[in-house]
């Protein structure tokens, strides 16, 4: 068969007050230094602490996915406030039961509300209204796992070549 490699990266959507709570995060380390500096320098301590809390939380809060599908295998990459990248599963595509749109019928019994099999789910999308996502049921590690996934066309056509009784289109 081909050897092929398909990459794609989904950047997940912000959420609403992350703005708000940085820049409160930076308001306050400024007070408290400049108080520490005035009054006490006690209050360096919790302004330093806030400018680190700051730093921690401008890396953590930002997440970006990378899918990787290589030929019987799907690796899913987390990064890091576009720095630091983690390898979160790494899939073999043998093991799998299906893909489907999270509304359609082939997946009704994993659904959270009213679905009579519950797993583990890991969310790999970016919260875009506008942008499709796909539950994957897949095997790792011996246990079943609900994966909910931001797939292109490219990539379920590939799967669904591979694998034609187990991939559903929208």
């Amino acid at each position: 068969m081909y050897d092929y490699k398909i990459v794609e990266q989904v950047t997940r959507k912000k959420k609403k007050l992350s703005g708000v709570l940085k820049k409160t995060m930076v308001f306050f380390a400024v007070v408290f230094v400049l108080m520490g500096i005035t009054i006490s320098q006690a209050f360096m301590l919790a302004g330093f602490c806030l400018a680190g809390l700051y730093f921690i939380y401008g890396t953590f809060c930002q997440r970006d996915y990378e899918y990787t599908l290589e030929n019987d295998t799907l690796t899913i990459d987390v990064i890091y406030g576009n720095k630091y990248r983690k390898t979160a599963h790494e899939l073999d595509l043998r093991e799998l039961e299906m893909i489907a749109p999270h509304w359609h019928q082939a997946v009704a019994k994993y659904k959270k509300n009213g679905g009579t099999e519950h797993l583990k789910k890991y969310d790999y999308t970016s919260y875009e209204e506008d942008t499709p996502y796909y539950t994957m049921i897949i095997k790792e590690d011996g246990r079943k796992i609900k994966l909910l996934l931001d797939l292109t066309q490219e990539m379920l056509h590939t799967i669904k070549t591979k694998y034609p009784r187990k991939v559903f289109f929208a």
